[in-house]
């Protein structure tokens, strides 16, 4: 519990004890996945498994803070694990080096699935997938300087978002942290059985002033 101390302080050790027993599913170990892996690695999840088939490449290291210069053509998913574990000896970090279609072969429970992917089609698949297992799961996109975050239960991720192979535009690395920090902080919240809006899509944004805005809105079930 030393090691658990500021998080003990907040909610106690009961529930620090609970998240031990928790399973959680993170999809894509690139730029979102790189920042949840910080943000919850070290949080005293008790398995954590990370979901990736591709390699690291020299253009992803700016945006996604699990790598380093030297790491081009390893496993992301598997760099990301290794971090987990030398950061938090309590936590099972578990690597799977293939796509999320593979991965629901293996027919894993887990208690959340989180989305760290960069594409809408397997965002439907791990809405589909999440749906057959009674399993919730947290959206997050980024694209440019705004993004989005939504813990879908009941809503359709197929009814709220026409779904298309588009490849998103430019992206800035402060935003994918900041996405990243918004999901991983409704995963502990749910993990430790505190109150979370659900079906319920965030959209955040900065103008061209540079303001940061922040809209809501609720999905139909």
């Amino acid at each position: 519990m030393n090691y658990f101390h500021r998080q003990v302080q907040l909610w106690g050790e009961e529930t620090q004890s609970l998240l031990q027993n928790k399973k959680i599913a993170i999809v894509g170990s690139g730029g979102l996945g790189s920042s949840l892996s910080f943000a919850l690695g070290a949080s005293g999840i008790g398995e954590i498994h990370m979901i990736d088939f591709d390699e690291v490449s020299l253009h992803n290291i700016h945006r996604q803070i699990a790598f380093k210069i030297g790491d081009e053509g390893k496993n992301k998913a598997l760099i990301n694990c290794e971090l987990i574990e030398q950061r938090c000896p309590y936590v099972k970090a578990i690597a799977h080096e293939c796509s999320f279609e593979e991965f629901t072969k293996k027919n894993v429970d887990v208690d959340l699935i989180i989305d760290a992917t960069d594409n809408l089609p397997t965002r439907a698949e791990i809405d589909t997938y999440t749906k057959t297992k009674n399993t919730p799961w947290i959206y997050g996109s980024v694209e440019a300087f705004h993004g989005q975050v939504c813990f879908f239960d009941e809503s359709s991720f197929a009814d709220a978002f026409k779904i298309s192979t588009q490849t998103p535009a430019g992206i800035a690395a402060p935003i994918v942290m900041h996405i990243a920090s918004l999901q991983a902080n409704l995963a502990l919240r749910f993990l430790a059985g505190l109150s979370v809006k659900k079906d319920y899509l965030y959209y955040l944004f900065f103008n061209e002033e540079g303001e940061l805005n922040t809209q809501k809105f609720g999905l139909p079930k």
